[in-house]
């Protein structure tokens, strides 16, 4: 079978375990050809685990990449392609505003570790 990656591939190639790659199929992410107990994943497996893994790093939630993937089968690519850049926006914002948090978490501890080593100075 070119293009077919096995359980054990697919989770070697992905770096993931094979709990997270059961949990996938069970919430629908992922729909490998199954042949007796042996799963097997072809290009479109692989292409939506690839799109699985980058929005997880991007910090989208399981659920709405579940949905985001739906919309291919259900509407096509123009719909997913809009929605995506909907999701994006919404995300960009969100991490925008955890960068600010993290900032001025940052500052707050430098300004803080400065007061204590001017203490230790005198």
């Amino acid at each position: 079978m070119p293009d077919v990656l096995s359980f054990k591939e697919m989770c070697a190639r992905f770096d993931v375990t094979p709990r997270t790659l059961r949990y996938y199929e069970y919430i629908e992410l992922l729909s490998p050809q199954k042949e007796g107990r042996a799963r097997f994943y072809g290009p479109r497996e692989i292409a939506r685990m690839t799109l699985i893994l980058r929005g997880r790093r991007f910090g989208f939630s399981l659920e709405e990449l579940r949905q985001w993937l739906q919309i291919y089968d259900q509407k096509g690519t123009e719909e997913q392609n809009r929605v995506w850049v909907e999701l994006a926006d919404r995300q960009l914002d969100v991490l925008r505003q955890q960068r600010e948090e993290l900032d001025q978490a940052m500052d707050d501890l430098r300004a803080l570790r400065d007061q204590v080593a001017k203490l230790l100075e005198t």
